[in-house]
């Protein structure tokens, strides 16, 4: 076999290993230091030169620039922000808020469930974490208030991904790591995406509940409390920790702070909420840090990990083939953008966020400047798009993590069924992006000037 032979070989055995369960950091580790050993290898004279291999060299340096890169410093601090916030009981107050807020509007806890995910995941950056706290908090509100099950699970599983699209998102400081953009770019051109699609998803919800309105009864009138008491648990719930966002994003945004030193503020920031609400507990804050380590280390591996698999994947001449292989088609730039789109939304099915991420975005990066193509609208379509991979079945992540909270009280089939409508309005958001590329590039063009490759 020739080497671009044994780079495919190499892609395909890593999706194999994948769906068979296999853990991602570890395999894309393994997979890189085995095929890279061979890439490497000039021969052994004695025992020791079996060990003087350069994939040793490479993974020492990967793992090396991991830890001294400063933008994903943003993440640990990020984490932790959410952590405390998810446990200082500010959710059930801001849904039940928002709920009373929104009555009048046909659908008002649906809606009221998917600006609670939209804000709380926006702090937490954690699918998992808001669509399993929304799925014991949001879905058994909707169940008695005579909700329809498929559709309200629909609500929880599609608010609960919007975390990882708008600011401050954890996937974007991601996606500047391994694209090498400007973080504050990134995060200036998700602001109208990330609005636009919950914007959407509200509108699909009223919509729908005028058509059919059996499916999400109004609430009854001696639920409702006093207008004064509204607006008082309103101020209390909502405006807090919708400041300590804006605070976040606003000095990002305005240039006044880095991405890890608004983080960094945002973490003071989720401990001094968390005292406010006379939540903070030294048992809290030690679970909150115990799981900021440990999903940062997860990241960290799987940055080393891809970040070695990669530079053998390209080493062996897999990065060639692919382009040779898109460019021999003589593709137009649109047309080369809707198959790289199509193809990461097929990847969706098997495989989540981070794992099409870190190892199949960075093989088209290289293309974008043949096609012309700006990478700040690249990065905003494959960020629209990595959301199906929590809604597309039949590895629908967001689904599993609802009916692992619920479990008998609803059929994962009937989840799959209410999250299929969003999965083609974000397809529509794609469209539109694309028909209107300003919703992306207006921001930072403004805030920063026009974009120079």
């Amino acid at each position: 076999m020739t080497n671009p032979e044994v780079a495919i070989l190499m892609l395909c055995l890593f999706i194999v290993l994948v769906l068979l369960g296999f853990p991602i950091a570890f395999t894309l580790l393994a997979m890189g230091v085995g095929f890279g050993y061979y890439a490497y290898y000039t021969g052994a004279d004695s025992f020791a030169d079996i060990f003087n291999n350069n994939i040793f060299y490479l993974l020492n340096q990967n793992t090396y620039s991991v830890m001294e890169n400063d933008t994903l410093v943003a993440i640990p601090l990020f984490l932790f922000m959410g952590y405390v916030v998810e446990r200082a009981n500010i959710v059930d107050r801001l849904f039940y808020s928002l709920q009373m807020a929104a009555r009048n509007l046909p659908g008002s806890m649906a809606i009221a469930a998917l600006i609670t995910c939209a804000v709380f995941s926006t702090a937490s950056g954690i699918v998992g974490a808001v669509v399993t706290l929304m799925g014991l908090l949001a879905f058994p509100a909707m169940a008695s208030a005579n909700y329809n099950k498929q559709f309200a699970s629909g609500v929880i599983c599609a608010g609960g991904t919007l975390g990882i699209l708008i600011p401050p998102s954890i996937m974007l400081i991601v996606y500047a790591a391994i694209a090498e953009l400007s973080p504050l770019r990134l995060y200036a051109a998700a602001v109208f995406p990330g609005l636009m699609l919950a914007g959407l998803y509200i509108v699909y919800v009223i919509a729908r509940v005028m058509v059919n309105p059996q499916i999400a009864p109004k609430p009854r009138q001696e639920d409702i409390p006093p207008a004064g008491k509204i607006y008082v648990d309103l101020l209390v719930s909502f405006v807090p920790l919708t400041v300590l966002i804006m605070l976040v994003l606003g000095s990002i945004l305005g240039g006044l702070a880095t991405p890890a030193e608004a983080a960094a503020m945002g973490a003071l920031g989720g401990l001094v909420l968390a005292a406010l609400y006379r939540s903070l507990t030294w048992r809290k804050v030690k679970e909150s840090v115990f799981l900021t380590a440990k999903a940062t280390a997860m990241v960290c591996w799987l940055f080393v990990g891809s970040w070695t698999f990669a530079s053998v994947f390209s080493y062996l001449g897999g990065h060639d083939v692919i382009e040779h292989w898109f460019l021999g088609m003589n593709l137009e730039p649109w047309q080369f953008l809707v198959m790289v789109q199509l193809i990461i939304f097929l990847l969706g099915w098997p495989l989540e966020w981070s794992e099409i991420l870190i190892i199949f975005v960075p093989i088209f990066l290289p293309m974008l400047e043949t096609f012309g193509v700006n990478p700040y609208f690249f990065a905003m379509l494959v960020a629209l798009n990595l959301q199906t991979s929590f809604l597309t079945p039949p590895m629908a992540m967001s689904a599993y993590y609802l009916k692992g909270v619920l479990r008998d009280e609803i059929q994962l089939v009937e989840i799959f069924k209410g999250i299929l409508p969003y999965l083609g309005i974000v397809i529509f958001s794609m469209v539109l992006m694309y028909q209107f590329p300003g919703i992306a590039l207006w921001l930072p063009d403004y805030l920063f000037g026009p974009y120079i490759p």
